[in-house]
């Protein structure tokens, strides 16, 4: 049970802060996470890490001279904004290029994407790396639809490593790329996690029976056995990672870095009575283990349990894993006297305060032209149809969390009513300063992103920002100008997610919704009536998703659980669509 907390909601902001103060020889708080006190030295490649709270000591206790330079963290089990985690990667920059890398789930890979996206556009060169270590969460020749869980640590140390060295920012993304290639991992779990306020767990074991093949955002294992001794746990940690080594690699007489690392609830004199049974393992199948690490790498809150990775080493992986680090969660080797030293050694680039490195997370500023008075009515009515979705959602919070509980992390209806209620924020500000329709939209949509972090975080976000971009600050919208805006979010969003219709999502939704609108429109219907009847398929549509399995996403790994339930973000579109159509009928 999470127990210690002020405002649940605030829980992962409080920790940061404390984070911060507790460590401010080494980390400053800039805008979306942290990055080294030191600046990075100029024409290093920085690398940024980061996913949701909840896992420390990833990703702020690995920031440091000889590990990341920066790492960007969302709320509890939700992934941080694009906005936060390019914010990051600016502050961290220094000028040799940027490599983002998390683990492998959706609202991560969409928002880093993104983040890529708008560094390269202002010139910072950046990459991105996903993370899939995980061989519960997909069968062998489908890595790439992996989890990443514990396998980010030796991907995020030898990458790090690479760029301490003076690689190139392609050669840190090989080295990335060759680090996860390598590696594997399986996990258990003998007890769910608690988010901070929550009444009970995210999923429970029951008594004497142990899950397997875990995530580390609350998701429950694809497979419960029986509770084992550690010897016999053991055993089946290392079985099932050897028995998917990575092809080209041998699985006997290889060189292997090896973590056992414990979810957050598991005491060490526990890893270390599995350690015993695994190390003896490894040996008799013949393999040279080095540097392994035993403890708490990343966590899930308060849930009881462990993980094995190995990662298959070559020389250049071997030198780059020992190197030295000194962070506040891990320390390697003899790097602190070079980190104090300011005219040389991996840390070297000058101290910054916190105003400095804030400084150099600000985006560069946009600017806009005066908005057309009928622009200027439309934008009002964004934001009166914006405040009734932050009602209606405040409302279907616990239902739609119950429906994401299904088969995922259940944290959907707490990201709706974060989300929503930001764009409403921020809608209003714009609204009184006598923004257009386009940029009240605008602005609505990189809150929501910001504030609701997550899959549907970023999803929203560029759905109003592609409205955005067709409505425009010019002149009062038509129906036909809005329908063209919603058609080009929901392109939008199959390109960034790559989900694809009856894959279980939001767009099973949104496409019958754009569908109608577009029948509507043509068929000569004021915006109202059309809206008002895409809204009704949009619904129905969300509906019958209950008869379909998910085919990305995190619910993916658990599939057939969610069918007979609808999908969450198919839901709470029809919400959305429904609630805008009333407004639109009270005009």
């Amino acid at each position: 049970m999470t127990r210690l907390f002020n405002d649940p909601s605030a829980f992962a902001e409080d920790a940061k802060a404390g984070f911060c103060d507790a460590f401010s020889s080494y980390v400053v708080d800039v805008p979306g996470g942290v990055v080294r006190r030191r600046r990075t030295r100029q024409g290093k490649v920085a690398v940024v890490v980061g996913g949701g709270s909840g896992h420390y000591p990833a990703f702020a206790g690995i920031v440091g001279p000889g590990y990341a330079d920066g790492a960007v963290m969302g709320n509890v089990f939700t992934s941080p904004s694009a906005a936060e985690a390019a914010a990051v990667g600016r502050a961290a920059s220094g000028g040799g290029g940027v490599l983002l890398t998390t683990g492998n789930y959706a609202g991560d890979v969409l928002n880093f994407g993104l983040a890529v996206e708008r560094l390269e556009a202002e010139g910072i060169p950046a990459r991105y790396v996903a993370v899939t270590d995980d061989v519960a969460s997909a069968g062998k020749g489908a890595d790439g639809r992996r989890r990443g869980i514990a396998g980010d640590v030796p991907v995020f140390k030898c990458a790090s490593a690479a760029a301490e060295e003076g690689m190139s920012l392609d050669d840190v993304v090989r080295v990335a790329e060759k680090t996860n290639e390598r590696t594997r991992t399986l996990g258990v779990a003998f007890s769910g996690c608690t988010l901070p306020g929550a009444d009970g767990p995210l999923f429970t074991v029951p008594e004497g029976r142990m899950s397997v093949g875990l995530g580390i955002h609350g998701e429950a294992g694809i497979d419960e056995v029986d509770m084992p001794t550690a010897a016999e746990l053991a055993r089946t940690l290392v079985e099932g990672v050897l028995g998917d080594a990575p092809d080209g690699v041998p699985v006997e007489g290889a060189r292997v870095t090896a973590l056992l690392n414990g979810l957050g609830n598991t005491k060490y004199e526990e890893l270390f009575v599995i350690w015993k049974d695994v190390a003896a393992l490894l040996r008799e199948r013949g393999l040279q283990v080095v540097e392994p690490e035993v403890g708490e790498l990343v966590t899930s809150l308060d849930m009881a349990g462990c993980s094995l990775t190995l990662t298959w080493l070559d020389e250049e992986l071997e030198r780059l894993w020992g190197a030295p680090a000194d962070t506040p969660a891990y320390r390697k080797g003899r790097l602190v006297e070079a980190a104090q030293d300011d005219g040389a050694g991996a840390g070297a680039g000058g101290l910054r305060s916190d105003d400095e490195a804030a400084a150099d997370a600000e985006a560069p500023p946009l600017s806009s032209g005066p908005a057309d008075e009928g622009s200027r009515a439309a934008g009002a009515v964004v934001a009166d149809a914006l405040t009734a979705v932050a009602d209606r959602m405040a409302q279907a919070e616990d239902e739609l969390g119950r429906i994401d509980a299904v088969a995922g992390d259940g944290d959907h209806g707490r990201g709706m009513v974060r989300g929503s209620a930001a764009a409403r924020d921020a809608a209003r500000t714009a609204v009184e300063r006598g923004a257009g329709a386009g940029t009240v939209l605008q602005a609505a949509g990189d809150e929501w992103a910001a504030r609701a972090g997550g899959t549907s975080g970023v999803l929203w976000g560029e759905l109003l920002g592609a409205l955005a971009r067709r409505v425009g600050d010019g002149a009062a919208p038509d129906g036909a100008v809005v329908a063209a805006g919603v058609r080009a979010g929901y392109e939008r969003l199959g390109e960034l997610g790559g989900a694809k219709p009856g894959d279980k999502t939001m767009l099973d939704a949104l496409g019958p919704f754009c569908d109608a609108l577009d029948e509507g429109v043509a068929a000569g219907q004021r915006l109202r009536e059309a809206w008002a009847a895409a809204a009704e398929r949009a619904v129905e549509a969300a509906e019958a998703t209950k008869d379909l399995t998910p085919k990305v996403g995190r619910a993916r790994p658990l599939a057939e659980r969610s069918k007979g339930t609808p999908d969450a973000g198919a839901t709470s579109l029809g919400m959305v669509a429904q609630v805008v159509a009333g407004v639109l009928a009270g005009r």
